[in-house]
């Protein structure tokens, strides 16, 4: 066996998500994953971090070595309900918990916190974080990274196919039937991100589970309009976006533009309808002949979603990535522990023709366990 993690917290800020995969003989098979829920005062701690994108110094180191030790916890819980020993495990790949993604500004960044030092030392695994920046170096968006995993994964030669992560944020990725045609792939706007805030605002809860009550609600058009009017989604590829741009502060400013008060239910419809929209949009814009789309992250779990995915491509055939073989909550997990092998390997980890960088490259930061020492 060739056992890797993959570790991954989203913009949706929902959890921890670690997969146990086996990379053996050519095969990617998924061992064990799970969820890991953040302490509340960790989520708030991150959910301010990054909705302000304010912060002293001390917070931030602090915050940084704080989610390191919850990565690390979640591993270790993870390896003690399989009964997997680390000295098993060759390397984890964690991404770590984006806080501000810029690919735009005259030195282009991506940061990431969790902090690794932690994770190698608490768990006693190699680990591999930092996967972004040495793509944005090359000139590259750094985001998304995904789409070579489900090259991997995913390809078919009897299927055009379209990979679409809705997270906090919605990314695709095209994948042609016929090899001489290059993946492509890009990020779409807001998934989840918009939906979750103006959900949290009005509720308890951290979502709206199935979509429920956003499916008691109206899309508003005169709203939709504005709202995709918006610059990023007419914006040329590669293009990639994040929670810095796509927030409850760019929500408000454009509810100031309709003279109307709209219901908050109504609200909600309108955004699921604006992610729907710009996903399936970037869809039938740079691709003319999918055959289907496979959906992953936590909008697959939508059902009110899924239905407007649906109604927005005729005759295409849209489903969860469990129809390939994988759960669609641990497809994000499962592509960093393939990094992971990938920058142990020394092979590359980007696709250029998606992100924009000039060349492939080798991703990623090692820090090595001390584990046989």
């Amino acid at each position: 066996m060739s056992l890797y993690i993959g570790v991954m917290s989203g913009t949706s800020l929902d959890g921890i998500d670690v997969s146990i995969t086996d990379f053996s003989d050519d095969q990617i098979q998924l061992v064990a994953a799970e969820t890991y829920p953040f302490s509340e005062q960790l989520r708030r701690d991150l959910h301010q971090l990054i909705a302000t994108a304010r912060t002293h110094l001390h917070q931030l180191g602090q915050i940084d070595i704080a989610l390191g030790h919850a990565y690390s916890e979640a591993i270790n819980q993870l390896l003690d309900e399989t009964q997997i020993p680390a000295n098993h495990i060759v390397a984890i790949g964690c991404h770590g918990q984006t806080v501000f993604h810029a690919p735009d500004c005259r030195y282009p960044f991506s940061m990431q916190i969790g902090n690794a030092n932690v994770i190698a030392e608490k768990t006693g695994i190699t680990t591999i974080t930092d996967f972004r920046q040495r793509d944005m170096v090359l000139g590259g968006q750094g985001a998304p990274l995904v789409p070579a995993f489900h090259q991997a994964l995913f390809h078919s030669h009897n299927e055009n196919r379209v990979i679409a992560n809705i997270g906090g944020i919605g990314n695709i990725t095209i994948l042609p039937k016929d090899k001489k045609n290059l993946v492509s792939g890009f990020d779409t706007g807001p998934g989840n991100v918009l939906m979750d805030e103006w959900y949290q605002q009005h509720h308890l809860d951290l979502y709206d589970a199935n979509g429920d009550w956003a499916r008691d609600g109206t899309v508003d058009e005169e709203l939709l309009d504005i709202l995709m009017m918006d610059s990023f989604f007419g914006q040329a590829i590669p293009k990639s976006t994040g929670r810095e741009y796509f927030n409850l502060k760019w929500l408000a400013n454009i509810l100031t533009q309709v003279d109307k008060a709209i219901p908050a239910k109504d609200i909600q419809k309108t955004l699921l309808e604006m992610t729907a929209r710009s996903i399936t949009d970037a869809i039938t814009t740079y691709t003319e002949d999918t055959d289907a789309v496979y959906v992953c992250g936590g909008g697959s779990h939508n059902e009110v979603l899924m239905n407007a995915l649906r109604k927005h491509l005729p005759g295409i055939s849209v489903e969860t990535t469990s129809k390939l073989g994988l759960a669609p909550d641990w497809v994000e997990a499962c592509a960093f522990s393939w990094l992971a092998m990938r920058t142990l390997a020394h092979q590359a980890g980007n696709l250029p023709a998606v992100t924009g960088a000039r060349k492939p490259s080798i991703l990623g930061a090692i820090y090595p366990s001390n584990i046989n020492s």
